[in-house]
């Protein structure tokens, strides 16, 4: 893996991927790596609007790229299923699920359509639902994968089940956290019980270390005018560019050799920036006893069940 970079993506001719979030950022990137690798690319999206001009970009630097502009709104589980709906309406199998989009705001507490803690609800169970949804078309691809993007900050987070919506004493970045916790706790649960099953399935998962994208902006809109205009540039000098952020996740996606259960982030010093390398998830992401708690939580409070 020493300086993989996207030059190693293998041919991705006749393969389907699915990318949520793929209008900006890592998960504009990722898209337009899979669509250069020869990859019919879902940009599954919030907004269309930003979709087409996502698909525009990749378009004059990718040469007949094959792309499909859908809309997803991960905050609505009701979006989840039409998304889906429509998706499996016209295409068979899908050899590839990217779940990329998350939402990171330091602010007051929000919360989804359905209710739900606003990180929690789109970054985990919005996600959860999907792959849900979407997890037979996957088994009929003939090697399927599921990408899990976790972050670092999932290391120092600690799931309460007696409040998931963080409904007590509210703080952001604790919320971002226990969301990607949550993501990480699932995406490792989902291995187990694909292994379980005999499923060719892999579920693997990837973080970018800290990388500058849309969401350092985003993050701050809610706060003064000096944190809006400082940290955001502070935050810039320290981060690592796109293109190399969205490197474990293309790895996760498309090297021959990952293994479902496998964590893909950055080499260098606290996993903050660097080449790609297999890092581990926090203890308790990695218990198998949270895996099925927090398993069980998801299938009830979205709805959706499956493995």
């Amino acid at each position: 893996m020493t300086k993989w970079n996207a030059d190693h993506i293998p041919d991705q001719r006749g393969r389907v991927a699915v990318v949520t979030g793929a209008n900006s950022g890592l998960g504009l990137a990722t898209a337009t790596e899979l669509a250069r690798h020869g990859a019919r690319v879902v940009l599954a999206v919030r907004d269309p609007d930003a979709g087409a001009r996502a698909a525009a970009a990749i378009r004059t630097s990718v040469a007949g790229a094959g792309l499909d502009v859908r809309r997803l709104d991960l905050a609505s589980l009701a979006s989840v299923r039409a998304f889906a709906d429509a998706l499996l309406a016209d295409v068979p199998s899908i050899d590839l699920l990217v779940n990329n989009a998350g939402a990171v705001l330091l602010g007051p507490p929000r919360t989804t359509a359905d209710g739900f803690e606003l990180h929690l609800g789109t970054n985990a169970l919005g996600h959860f639902a999907l792959t849900g949804l979407l997890l037979d078309a996957l088994g009929r691809a003939e090697a399927a994968r599921v990408i899990s993007l976790s972050s670092i900050t999932h290391k120092n987070a600690h799931l309460d089940f007696d409040d998931l919506m963080s409904e007590r004493d509210f703080d952001a970045a604790r919320a971002y956290g226990r969301a990607k916790l949550a993501t990480t706790v699932l995406g490792l649960e989902l291995d187990r019980r694909l292994r379980a099953t005999g499923s060719p399935i892999v579920s693997a998962l990837a973080h970018p270390g800290v990388t500058n994208t849309n969401l350092t902006s985003r993050a701050w809109q809610d706060r003064g005018r000096l944190a809006r205009t400082i940290i955001p540039r502070l935050f810039v000098a320290v981060t690592q560019p796109v293109s190399r952020g969205v490197l474990p996740q293309l790895h996760a996606a498309t090297a021959p050799d990952v293994r479902g259960g496998r964590f893909f982030g950055p080499a260098g010093p606290w996993e903050m920036r660097g080449h790609v390398t297999e890092v581990r998830p926090s203890r308790e992401a990695a218990d198998p006893s949270v895996g099925r708690r927090l398993w069980a939580e998801a299938e009830e409070l979205t709805g959706v069940s499956y493995l």
